[in-house]
């Protein structure tokens, strides 16, 4: 059975998702994850190979503290962009928050020299906050 691409039904082109993503994000900024976490489990029905969708999603779910639904996310994200280094961050801080600290700490000393300083730096942190 073929998958239906709601975009189709809908008429929608990229233009409608970037609408979609723009609003979600702004929620995001202004502190409203739960309004942001509709939009990009819409925006993942509808874009379901959006690494960046698949990736704010998992976020927004380790931000209200469902690491489960967020290591969900996060691995389909992984499956897209398997170098995406804030997507690696938030799988770490996602095993840490389920209570897997070995793999936790494996990626985080991965990710501990990172080219990215952020990446690298959160990384270094995890890593202080297990010792």
């Amino acid at each position: 059975m073929a998958e239906t691409s709601w975009t189709e039904v809908l008429g929608w082109g990229e233009d409608e998702i970037e609408d979609l993503r723009f609003v979600g994000y702004s929620y995001i900024k202004q502190g409203k994850y739960e309004i942001a976490r509709t939009f990009f489990e819409a925006l993942v029905v509808l874009s379901p190979n959006s690494a960046y969708d698949l990736q704010t999603l998992g976020a927004l779910y380790l931000q209200s503290g469902n690491g489960l639904m967020a290591l969900n996310y996060l691995e389909r994200a992984l499956k897209v962009d398997p170098t995406h280094g804030p997507t690696l961050l938030n799988r770490t801080k996602a095993l840490f928050t389920l209570g897997y600290k070995r793999q936790g700490a494996m990626q985080a000393k991965q990710l501990a020299t990172h080219a990215d300083p952020y990446i690298a730096g959160e990384a270094e942190a995890l890593l202080i906050a297990l010792a």
